[in-house]
């Protein structure tokens, strides 16, 4: 999301960098262009045309034009104002003092509401908070299969009831079944329709009545654009709504609604749904939004994401064995591995400062990983701990067992032992040092299409029948000797 709106900022910035000085009319057209990339990334056209405004009265009031960055002001300018855009946010979950808190979710079908339930259930466990899921979306077939394969996978209780198709019911039972079971949080996955009609706001509004829930969120599907925000705007004159959950934030739509759901119905975005796993689900800050819409990337969330994934003993040893430049490959390959329960390894790249524009024209395919787990797990343990020591006999050796070409072991040794100094500076130099490794880092992230070794390109797939085999065949040599 925001990549083509991310694009367009990037050149309207870009065409006044390098001067002195600008006038008060090269505002109005920059102002100008930004507009039209708004509406262009299907912004509401007031929404568009607020904020164009405040943005202009801002910059001139900061008396860009006498400035020496004029670009680096109107960044500023436009960063500030997008989070006045979007914010500001509570976005954690208010829970009560005196549980079950109950949040009841609502939203049109095909938006990912059930699934959403799932992932708020798992936001809630790492709160160390004890959830029940309750099916009460009694219309759409399998729904209720489909919540109890979820809760299952979270270990989490679903509480359902199959004989009669009451949703108030349910919920209301549900409620004081968490009473009786201890569980503080209670999710309501209530029923959603093709489109907004009376059934379902009289069906929601019941159950609102019947619960009394704490929080009432919105689960809108960020592709939908500004349908998006009309659906919000039905919902909350019915349910007096506290937030929306933004599914599908990570596809490659325009981020419209991201942009004016906020403003257009006065309720904020609490949570953005960033995959199909469980996890991929994110609190709504946005400051950091808006940072990743102007190019300057997300620290923060990518730490708490590595905090969240990663073992911090392992990350430790790592740590020091960077320092003193030892890092092997299989500290190397478990590195990799929690990098990538991450996310894609392309959007968490993303949120680095700077490395947007570098990987803008770099493919970097999961399979990747695949390959270079299976060229690792060829070598013997002294391989792994001592690279520098896989001569071209040992190379072919290892190509045969993984089922690949020489050379691309030879490019997987060779791209890790150039980045080895740099993450023992990193690790262990001074700022200076850190400032000169990534930069280092970033030049080599810069590579051209023709530049990326074959390994990098996936001309050669990695097959692991093929592997197996060749495995199982030494083996065989080896009991025969």
């Amino acid at each position: 999301m925001f990549e083509t709106l991310s694009d367009k900022l990037g050149g309207i910035f870009g065409g006044l960098r390098g001067r002195g000085k600008i006038t008060e009319a090269n505002v109005q057209e920059a102002m100008r262009q930004v507009r039209t990339a708004l509406l262009e990334a299907d912004v509401n056209v007031e929404v568009a045309r607020d904020f164009v405004k405040r943005c202009q009265e801002a910059a001139l009031g900061q008396e860009v034009i006498k400035t020496l960055k004029p670009d680096q002001v109107m960044i500023k300018v436009v960063h500030d104002q997008l989070v006045e855009l979007m914010g500001p946010i509570e976005s954690r979950i208010p829970f009560v003092s005196q549980p079950p808190t109950v949040i009841l979710m609502a939203g049109l079908q095909g938006s990912g509401k059930t699934t959403t339930c799932a992932k708020l259930a798992r936001y809630c466990q790492m709160r160390g908070k004890k959830p029940i899921l309750v099916a009460a979306d009694l219309k759409r077939p399998a729904a209720i299969d489909q919540l109890e394969v979820l809760g299952k996978q979270l270990n989490v209780p679903v509480h359902t009831e199959r004989d009669h198709q009451n949703p108030v019911k349910v919920c209301r039972n549900a409620v004081h079944a968490a009473r009786k079971s201890d569980r503080d949080v209670v999710i309501l996955d209530t029923a959603g329709r093709l489109a907004i009609d009376d059934e379902l706001m009289s069906e929601v509004s019941q159950v609102a009545n019947a619960t009394r829930p704490h929080q009432i969120y919105l689960v809108l599907d960020a592709m939908t654009g500004q349908d998006a925000v009309a659906t919000a705007k039905a919902f909350d004159a019915r349910l007096e709504l506290d937030g929306a959950i933004l599914t599908k934030f990570d596809s490659d739509t325009r981020g419209g609604a991201a942009l004016s759901v906020k403003a257009v119905t006065g309720k904020p975005i609490k949570f953005i749904g960033v995959g199909e796993k469980l996890e991929a689900l994110e609190e709504f800050h946005p400051e950091r939004v808006a940072g990743r819409i102007l190019g300057m990337g997300d620290v923060v969330t990518l730490v708490e994401k590595a905090h969240e994934t990663m073992d911090a003993e392992q990350a430790q040893k790592a740590q020091e064995k960077m320092a003193k430049g030892t890092l092997g490959l299989d500290d190397f390959l478990s590195q990799l591995e929690g990098f990538r329960k991450m996310g894609p390894m392309k959007q968490v790249l993303k949120m680095i400062p700077g490395m947007g524009d570098a990987l803008k024209n770099v493919d970097l395919p999961e399979s990747e990983l695949n390959r270079f787990k299976g060229i690792i797990h060829s070598m013997t343990p002294k391989e792994r701990a001592n690279p520098d020591r896989i001569e071209a006999s040992r190379r072919r050796r290892i190509a045969k067992g993984c089922g690949c070409e020489p050379q691309e072991v030879s490019a997987l040794v060779k791209q890790f032992l150039n980045m080895r100094p740099l993450m023992k500076m990193m690790a262990g130099g001074g700022i200076g040092d850190r400032m000169a490794a990534m930069q280092s880092l970033g030049n080599m992230g810069q590579l051209q299409a023709g530049q990326v070794p074959k390994i990098a390109r996936g001309s050669t797939k990695y097959d692991p029948r093929k592997a197996d085999k060749i495995r199982k065949k030494r083996k065989r040599s080896r009991r025969r000797k």
